[in-house]
């Protein structure tokens, strides 16, 4: 089986499980964004991916996808930078995504609301919040309990659109241990909205092996890498 088949062959099973997993909780599959997560994968299978339905791609780093860019000239889907973003590489994601999904810095988004404010008649830039769901310094987010002040700030600035929060819980074998993670995410975003008085419709959360969890505990966007494209190519 070539690559390209394999690609589509993937997409339709992530698919099938993402409309399993809704309609097990009451949910309908057209509720859920597929993210597909295409960091370190090359443009042809972005490309190929877009030719099976996909329409929603995720990168980790703003260079990488600077380069897959000029491969890709004016393929239309939607682009997440869904990795953490370096603050002196703001002004060049604001310009290259349609949304920023691991925002967890008010002087970061102050800069990208700064360069979105200088691409004239540009329309406002999606973010959301990541915030770090597990009690562990090394990892990127903001503490649950800084995330109200957070976005309290960042819903002030005129060129961004807080849409809500995303997470990376601690990986597990069985994926039925992550819920209380995907759980706390949920309950803090409803918390959050009554708070800050606006909806934050979003709840980016769940990857390939445990994104059905994610879809019963209420994600509104999964990020799906491996499950579509494969491992990642060795460096």
């Amino acid at each position: 089986m070539d690559d390209h088949q394999r690609i589509r062959d993937n997409l339709l099973r992530v698919q099938e499980r993402i409309d399993a997993a809704a309609r097990k909780v009451g949910r309908r599959s057209d509720e859920i964004t597929l993210i597909g997560v295409s960091k370190t994968h090359p443009a042809a299978a972005i490309r190929t991916a877009h030719e099976a339905g996909l329409r929603h791609f995720g990168e980790n780093r703003v260079q990488e996808w600077e380069g897959k860019r000029v491969e890709l000239g004016t393929l239309q889907a939607h682009w997440h930078l869904v990795g953490h973003l370096q603050s002196n590489k703001a002004a060049r994601a604001a310009g290259l995504f349609h949304s920023v999904d691991s925002v967890d810095d008010l002087a970061l988004a102050q800069r990208l609301d700064r360069a979105r404010d200088e691409q004239a008649n540009g329309p406002k830039l999606r973010i959301l919040i990541e915030v770090r769901v597990e009690e562990e310094e090394s990892k990127s987010g903001v503490k649950p309990e800084e995330t109200a002040a957070l976005a309290g700030k960042l819903a002030e600035l005129a060129h961004l659109e807080l849409a809500g929060l995303m997470c990376i819980p601690p990986f597990l074998e069985e994926p039925a241990k992550v819920r209380p993670y995907f759980r706390r995410l949920r309950e803090l975003r409803d918390s959050l909205a009554r708070q800050i008085g606006r909806d934050l419709p979003v709840l980016s959360m769940g990857m390939s092996h445990d994104f059905e969890v994610a879809i019963e505990e209420g994600a509104t966007e999964v990020r799906v890498g491996t499950a579509i494209f494969g491992s990642r190519p060795a460096k």
